[in-house]
């Protein structure tokens, strides 16, 4: 594959941008690459760069495109309302439509305010904590990502993890003191905190995807409903990744264990800028213009973001078979993952939950937490980005961040990903001498 229109444009953004990318993650630092690709378009379960270079997708743009790039019925209904604006600061019935979807299938949603990021929807779900128990501070789980805000980049993960750290400069001292943090799945650690500490909330990915996939223990989550309600302490589902993917209703949905507030994106946009927190009507009843937590947005519901998710959710809504199929598929890769990593002696750990996948380049039976994850071979992981890369397939940057399926991708697109997937094993047991 030839690259060249790719890395003329990274020379070109490096002198206009921070790294030349506008999230890190996307320089490909950790994977050893001169450039990352420029995506020039997507269709189905494929994209195509700069160069014309033509990749089967496993990030779906980070989870959002569960149907696929461009699905049809999502750009049908777009085309429909980008001819009349694109936003207008305004209410528009579009915000109320998604809204209204959002409350009918999410378990723990009484009231929904729409945002334009997950960051955003986070940021302000802890903020309506502290309001609403009237505490300071919060737990947060080492290795989980809840977006930028000061607070919750406390011991996280995604991209600080793909850089070779934890913690980001520039949060002050005030904030270290009032975020607290914990290894993920400790529910006796937990315990102890949350009884001897005046604590506003427990934020948790019930899936996480941000250290690489962590298969969740359901009792871990039941644990933690409990100890919250005794204590009086808000439990935060951040469903950025895992709701309406994991399944309909989300991971609480899924292990029947309902949040007092929960943070939604990506699918809730159809591919589209968008955000949303929400849960009791108790406690959003204390959001602004009703109570005195401020939140405000230019972009928040912004019409042509509502349309896509609203046409997204819908159809996943019509065709709920969707989430059997994504497994299936999904467990067909796993299968014959495992099977190529023992025909060439190559040591992988494979966590999975629903269409969500990670392969840790790793001697442990299962990675359970931060911990475990960063004991990964990130030099096997690079020769397998690589190989993906040059022949055609394009996985995450990162050996902590999570493979997404969509509807798309067909068996025969699943068998070339296999075929690949062999040549990165082959390489790199030869470089290994096995």
């Amino acid at each position: 594959m030839v690259f060249k229109n790719s890395i003329d444009l990274y020379k070109k953004a490096v002198e206009l941008v921070p790294g030349g990318v506008n999230s890190p993650v996307r320089a490909f630092k950790s994977v050893n690459r001169e450039a990352p690709i420029f995506v020039k378009k997507g269709q189905g379960a494929k994209i195509w760069d700069e160069d014309n270079n033509e990749y089967i997708d496993y990030i779906c743009s980070w989870g959002p495109l569960i149907l696929g790039h461009n699905h049809p019925k999502v750009i049908e209904e777009v085309k429909k309302i980008i001819e009349n604006g694109s936003s207008y600061g305004l209410p528009t019935k579009y915000e109320v439509d998604l809204a209204e979807l959002i409350v009918e299938i999410v378990p723990s949603v009484e009231k929904v305010r729409l945002t334009t990021s997950g960051t955003e929807a986070t940021m302000s779900a802890v903020r309506l904590a502290r309001a609403y128990t009237q505490r300071n501070k919060i737990l947060k789980f080492e290795g989980c990502y809840h977006g930028h805000s000061d607070a919750l980049l406390v011991k996280s993960g995604s991209g600080l993890l793909t850089e070779g750290y934890q913690d980001s400069n520039g949060i002050t001292d005030g904030v270290l003191k009032d975020t607290l943090t914990l290894p993920f799945g400790d529910i006796e650690k937990v315990k102890e905190v949350l009884k001897s500490k005046d604590v506003a909330c427990v934020i948790v990915e019930p899936i996480p995807a941000n250290m690489g996939v962590i298969e969740t223990h359901k009792r871990f989550l039941q644990e933690l409903r409990k100890i919250t309600e005794e204590t009086g302490t808000i439990l935060i589902f951040d469903e950025v990744i895992s709701g309406f993917r994991l399944a309909l209703g989300g991971a609480q949905e899924f292990f029947g264990i309902t949040p007092d507030l929960t943070t939604l994106g990506k699918i809730i946009g159809g591919g589209y800028p968008v955000g949303a927190f929400g849960g009791k009507k108790e406690i959003m009843d204390l959001v602004a213009p009703v109570g005195r937590v401020y939140h405000a947005g230019t972009l928040s519901g912004n019409p042509i973001a509502s349309k896509a998710g609203f046409a997204t959710i819908s159809y996943l809504k019509k065709n709920p078979n969707i989430y059997k199929e994504l497994e299936e598929k999904t467990n067909y890769l796993i299968d014959n993952i495992e099977i190529l990593a023992k025909k060439y002696s190559i040591n992988v750990c494979v966590n999975s939950m629903g269409s969500l996948f990670t392969i840790f380049f790793i001697d442990i039976d299962k990675v359970e937490n931060l911990k475990d994850s960063l004991k990964s071979n990130t030099k096997n992981f690079s020769i397998y980005f690589n190989t993906m890369l040059e022949n055609g397939i394009v996985v995450p940057p990162s050996q902590f961040e999570a493979h997404f399926l969509s509807m798309a991708h067909t068996k025969k697109e699943l068998n070339r990903t296999l075929e690949v997937i062999e040549m990165a094993f082959k390489k790199i047991g030869e470089k290994s001498g096995k």
